[in-house]
């Protein structure tokens, strides 16, 4: 399998605000840059959509390593989260609705044809790889005539709509 390294950001200016993910895929000397935004979306919605174009982005099974400065994606993999939430239904241990349902499925579908490991690394602390997923997923919230984020706003996305949250 082709080693393949996987630096992601996101980005949101307000959270919610316009908001836009970068990622950075290395294979040996070849390099790959993903990055887009959205008219309205949270920052984590963006850290999960620059896990999942950068998978996505793959066309073969691949050993990867994925890195974020997002404690949130990196929780979710490293301690088995994705995978209770999957087996409850995407919900929570206290059966509440999980947010961000959409993007969840996508990264869990995406991964399953790799093998992918996931670190942490610090945000803007001089990471190369990692600031320049920042500038991109920055740069593409700044963006002109940005798309909806279809899944911004859904019931499953933000179960605060019934006042759970």
């Amino acid at each position: 399998m082709k080693k393949v390294l996987i630096y992601t950001d996101g980005s949101s200016r307000g959270n919610p605000g316009p908001g836009g993910y970068g990622a950075l895929l290395l294979w040996g000397e070849h390099k790959k840059e993903r990055s887009g935004g959205f008219r309205e979306t949270t920052n984590n919605r963006m850290e999960l959509m620059a896990v999942i174009m950068a998978l996505e982005s793959l066309k073969a099974p691949c050993d990867i390593e994925v890195f974020s400065d997002s404690k949130y994606v990196i929780n979710a993999m490293d301690r088995g989260w994705i995978h209770s939430w999957r087996q409850k239904g995407w919900a929570k241990a206290d059966k509440k609705p999980l947010k961000n349902t959409d993007l969840w499925r996508r990264v869990y579908d995406a991964m399953q044809t790799h093998d992918v490991r996931w670190t942490w690394v610090k945000g803007h602390a001089g990471n190369t790889h990692n600031e320049r997923c920042d500038f991109l997923a920055t740069s593409a919230a700044l963006g002109q005539n940005l798309p909806v984020d279809e899944g911004f706003g859904s019931v499953r996305s933000n179960p605060d709509l019934f006042g759970n949250e």
